[in-house]
Order: structure tokens, then sequence, then C-alpha cells
């Protein structure tokens, strides 16, 4: 067993060089991580104090990500499948943006003094200070998601390149393991301060995410690639357009990638209708933002349990299983939450079984681009299935957020269009599934690098 080695196209690991790689890819996992569980709900808490509808915050909180996914995320992972550099592919595009997402970080820390100043400043013309705070939320938000979508769009590229393909389900778990850690983390010690330290929480978590984001960058090494296709542009019209042609006929000319864009889009969105306005949910129903904590540590603590043999489940028996079966279970547990009168006492089941199930579909699936998706391209069709989310939550989450205006915020609904997006979401698995076997099955399909 000491002379086992493992391959990742021209990288070559022994058991110590693995445990070395997996260790610095999960430190910045966690860095990653204590970020993403922390912004949306701070978000979430400074909107609600700014006065925002839900409208607005379906617009920030939902579409704004989606939208600048949807033009920024195709184009950085285009270009990142044909660089060429020392840094290889990948490390220049986590690596540069890094500095970015925290400075848009400390900018939504001071929120409320900014926006102070800026009612200030426009004086008679000012639409009052709660406006002006709005104002300045949205530009920080916009600056994070824009600084961000950059890493995110390859940060899976990475992770196919650099990690045995024979490991990769069992990597995810352990990616999945590493985010819930950093979710109950904050849901533990840190939601509870929401509400009136916001400004210190997201100057720690942006500067430790900074330097630990750097330091994975740093030290994570990538192989040698193979000379990436030509480029057919000679004019500076013809190089601007010429990228998006070749992204569009290669991702969107195949059925078979279709259908896996589509099932990818709809197992994305069944989640977000729960997950953008549960907490506002739990409020109506008396319960605050600790006890909301714990309904958040109770979930992720039965993920953690669950991420990494849900990995190797998904090594052994393939990711489309996997989501299958999970998102057969959430419809069917959504739709029977959803029904009937919601009090507290089901809505903390219905919220806790709703995040178990969806970190089951997302640990489950993690790998599934690996698995279906061409090597050489990873990060450009990874981004493809993206995009088409990225559309749907853009309509989605703000009509959603609308109708719960209009329809005086019946908060239960939500459980309801999950379950029932995620019906039609296990449907396309069980499509990509039969069209997987009508292709030689799961080992069937061809691997380039």
């Amino acid at each position: 067993m000491s002379g086992r080695v493992w391959r990742a196209g021209t990288l070559t690991y022994t058991a110590g060089g693995l445990v070395l790689l997996f260790a610095c890819l999960l430190w910045g996992d966690f860095a990653w991580w204590m970020k993403e569980r922390a912004i949306v709900p701070l978000g979430q808490v400074m909107l609600r104090q700014f006065g925002a509808s839900d409208f607005v915050v379906g617009l920030l909180i939902g579409s704004i990500p989606a939208g600048v996914g949807l033009i920024l995320g195709p184009l950085i992972a285009l270009r990142s499948d044909r660089h060429r550099g020392r840094w290889g592919r990948r490390i220049p595009y986590l690596l540069l943006p890094t500095p970015f997402v925290v400075a848009a970080m400390f900018g939504l820390a001071g929120t409320a003094p900014i926006g102070e100043a800026l009612d200030r400043l426009l004086g008679a013309s000012s639409p009052g200070v709660p406006t002006c705070q709005l104002w300045v939320f949205a530009f920080f938000w916009t600056a994070f998601e824009l600084s961000q979508t950059t890493a995110q769009a390859v940060l899976g590229g990475l992770i196919g390149d650099v990690v045995p393909r024979a490991l990769i389900g069992r990597f995810y778990g352990l990616f999945r393991a590493v985010g819930l850690i950093a979710a109950i983390i904050f849901n533990f010690q840190l939601i509870k301060h929401a509400e009136t330290n916001y400004p210190l929480l997201l100057l720690g978590l942006g500067t430790f995410f900074g330097v630990s984001f750097t330091l994975m960058c740093l030290m994570v090494r990538e192989g040698d690639y193979p000379p990436p296709p030509p480029e057919p542009a000679t004019t500076l019209r013809q190089r601007l357009v010429s990228p998006i042609r070749i992204y569009a006929r290669e991702c969107f000319s195949q059925p078979w990638y279709l259908g896996i864009f589509a099932a990818l889009t709809l197992g994305a969105l069944c989640g977000g209708p729960v997950q953008t306005f549960s907490l506002y949910h739990a409020k109506n129903l008396g319960l605050d933002l600790e006890a909301y904590g714990q309904l958040l540590v109770i979930t992720y603590s039965v993920s953690l349990v669950l991420s990494y043999p849900l990995g190797a489940l998904a090594d052994r028996v393939h990711p489309l299983r996997v989501g299958l079966a999970a998102l057969t279970l959430y419809a069917v547990i959504m739709l029977w939450s959803g029904w009937g009168t919601m009090g507290s006492r089901l809505f903390s089941w219905a919220f806790v079984t709703h995040g178990v199930l969806m970190g089951c579909y997302i640990t489950g699936t993690a790998s599934l681009a690996v698995r279906l998706f061409p090597g050489s391209r990873l990060a450009q069709f990874s981004a493809a299935g993206n995009l088409v989310s990225s559309l749907g939550y853009v309509v989605f989450t703000p009509l959603l957020g609308a109708w719960l205006d209009h329809t005086g915020q019946i908060y239960r609904h939500v459980f309801l269009l999950s379950g029932g997006t995620a019906a039609f979401a296990a449907f396309a698995y069980f499509l990509v599934w039969r069209g997987l076997g009508r292709r030689g099955g799961p080992d069937g399909l061809p691997r380039d690098t």
C-alpha cells in the first residue's frame, strides 16, 4: 500500500502527496464556505433593517448573483480552459479576484454609515437614509458577486484537474463536510450576533477568507495540459465573437448536454424558495435568530455525518442515482409539509428535513460534472450548466418575492413550490439516467483531459 500512486492527468501522488493536496484544497474550501455560509443570512438581516421588500430581497439575493454568473461565468470558464501559463489554467482565475472579494465585504460592513453619509451629501434630494443604505448595499453586493463569480466559475475545474478521478466522489464528500463544519460554526456561534454586529462579522470573515484562500492558491500545483485549440480569430471583432460562437456550438448544440443542463437547473432551483425566505418565515412564527441558527446546526450536523458516505456511494453507484433518490424523497416531503397549516413545530421539522435532503442531493451529485462532461472543457461545460441555472434564478426568485408580497407573505407556500420543482427535477434526472444507459452506461462516456 505504501508504494501505491494516484494520477490526475500528468500529476502523480503518493499517499503523503494526496493528503497534502486534500489538506490544501479543503482549507481553501473551508475559508470559501465560511464566507458563503455567512454572506446570505447577513445580507438578509441587513436588507430587513434597511426596509427592503421581499421583491427587493429576491432581486438582490437571488437575481444579481444569478445574473452576474450568467454573463461572467461562461466567459471566465472558456478562457480558463484555454489558458496556459506558469501558474496553470485555474490558479490565476482564483487568485486575482480574491482581494476584490475582500474589499467588497469590507464595503458591505460599512453600508450603514456610508448610506447615512450619502443621505447627507444628497441633502433635500435624498430619498431617505434607508433607501440610500439600500443603494450602497446593492453596489457592494454586486461588486462582491462580480468578484467571486470569477473564482467560482473555475473552482470546480481545479478540483477536476488535480484530484484523481477514482477518488473524486470521496473528495467531494470531504469538500461537503468542510462546508458543513463552516456552516455549523457560523450558525452555532455567530448568527445570533448578525443583527447587532454584522459589520464586525463581515470584516473578520473577509480577512480570514482573503488570507486562507490566497494560501491555498499558492500551495496547490497544477499539472501540464495539452495545447489549447488554435484561435481562428484574427481581427478584434473575431476575437470577441469567435469564443461566443465556439462556446454556444460546443455546449448547446447537442440534446444530450441540454438534457443534463435542464436536470441540473431544476435541481438547483428546487431548494431556492425555502432557502431564500426561511429566515423570514421562522421569525413570523416566533423563532428568533438563535433558534433559527440551532435548526441549521442540527441540519448541518446530520449532513456532516452523511457527507463522506454519500460521496463514497456516488463513486460506487453513480451520482445520477443518488440525485434521483434524494430529489424524489424531497419532493414528497416538501409537498406534504406545505399542504396544510404550518406552526413553528412543523416548520422546524420541515426546514431541517429540507436542509438534510438538499444536502444529500448536493453531496451526492457534486461529482456529476466530472463524470458527464469532457475533462478538457470541464469548466466550460460546468459554466454552461450554471448559465442555464442562472437564467432560472434571474426570473424565478424575484417573481417569487413579488408573489409573496402580493399574497400577504404566506411563507408555507414556498414548501409547495420547492416540492413541485423537485418533482420535475427528479423526472429530468430519470431521463438523463436513461440516456446514459443508451450511451454505454456510467463508464461508456469518452473522457479527455
